[in-house]
């Protein structure tokens, strides 16, 4: 653990550059309502495990707006938590950040992400094994997609995991927000196990990592 957690802040250190992409979001009835009231800001679907985990992190970084939990990458319209773990929707768990670009770039973002969950496990993240749970980027332009590339060669030339990435990019078509108990739901449920287990270690070796970026309280 303390050589990976060394290996990553190394990492970070030689990450001092950032950017900013300016396009506009390309919006769709599924998510349309997160965003359309805020002004200069763009959204990227990240997905990386139990969306429980990666929710809980990036709430807490500088410049991120909003970040809900749902699902996306699947052909069932509006499915529910229930169907998404069979597995057979098709769907991951995700998020969706919303985003200041002007404050935190998708490099920055896509970065934190790489060192929050293994990339490199096939549909599995821990003790949660399925589609459902695989490690996923969903570009809304082809100018995300290049940062995502550009940011898993990063990633695999800084050897940051012991084994290749495996981590899907692919377009976005539609995300479908999670039930309403699933929202926020480590900041609501903190005493649960899964959370004190499973996320409590994730969000302290987050804050470690990126003590810089954290939003000030």
């Amino acid at each position: 653990m303390i050589t990976q957690v060394f290996l990553m802040s190394m990492f970070l250190c030689s990450l001092l550059l950032t950017g900013t992409l300016n396009d506009p979001v390309n919006m769709n009835q599924s998510n349309a309502s997160s965003v359309n009231t805020m002004q200069n800001v763009e959204v990227v679907i990240l997905g990386g495990g139990c969306f429980w985990c990666i929710e809980a992190i990036f709430e807490e970084l500088e410049g991120v707006k909003q970040v809900e939990s749902g699902y996306s990458g699947g052909w069932v319209d509006d499915p529910t938590y229930q169907q998404v773990c069979t597995g057979e929707t098709g769907h991951a768990e995700v998020v969706q950040i919303i985003f200041d670009p002007k404050i935190i770039s998708l490099k920055e973002i896509l970065r934190v992400f790489f060192t929050v969950h293994d990339p490199t496990t096939l549909n599995r993240q821990g003790a949660d094994v399925g589609t459902q749970y695989r490690s996923v980027i969903f570009y809304r332009n082809q100018e995300q997609r290049a940062v995502a590339g550009d940011v898993i060669q990063e990633i695999q030339t800084a050897k940051l995991w012991n084994a290749s990435v495996v981590t899907e990019i692919v377009p976005f078509k539609a995300f479908y927000k999670a039930e309403d108990y699933h929202q926020k739901y480590y900041k609501m449920n903190p005493e649960q196990a899964y959370c004190r287990i499973i996320i409590d270690p994730k969000i302290r070796k987050f804050r470690e990592l990126y003590r810089n970026k954290l939003k000030r309280k």
